[in-house]
């Protein structure tokens, strides 16, 4: 699979979510995202969705999805995002972990800490678009 990267996280209904939107559209479809949790919510958080489209980005008809073997054996890059995540496969794929910082350490709630996630996660996406060749 040319040019492909599966993020994960733990509930997948936020930042794994949001990068998997923002790699899709920073390459304009040329790198195929998908993401995972290691332990799925029920649905994606609504601030998320809201930071996201103000990019231009879409993730509104994203859901939680668990890990899929097959995803992982066939994607370029596994890029787990936080520490709280803790996946488990075989995989010789080439993985890394993003340690995020918390704006809500800083006081930031609401969408403005979506805003502050979503800006450390495009910036990290779009190095790793141009790692990935685009």
């Amino acid at each position: 699979m040319g040019n492909s990267v599966l993020f994960i996280c733990s509930r997948n209904a936020g930042k794994s979510q949001m990068a998997a939107a923002l790699m899709e559209h920073f390459s304009d479809g040329k790198i195929t995202a998908y993401s995972a949790g290691t332990n799925p919510g029920g649905g994606i958080n609504p601030e998320s969705v809201q930071v996201i489209a103000e990019t231009g980005a879409d993730m509104s008809a994203g859901t939680p999805n668990a890990i899929d073997p097959q995803v992982v054996a066939t994607v370029d890059r596994v890029v787990i995002l936080g520490s709280e995540a803790q996946p488990t496969f075989d995989s010789s794929v080439r993985t890394e972990r993003w340690i995020l910082s918390e704006p809500s350490d800083e006081g930031y709630t609401g969408a403005e800490r979506m805003r502050r996630i979503r800006d450390e996660i495009a910036e990290r996406v779009r190095s790793l678009s141009y790692d990935l060749g685009q």
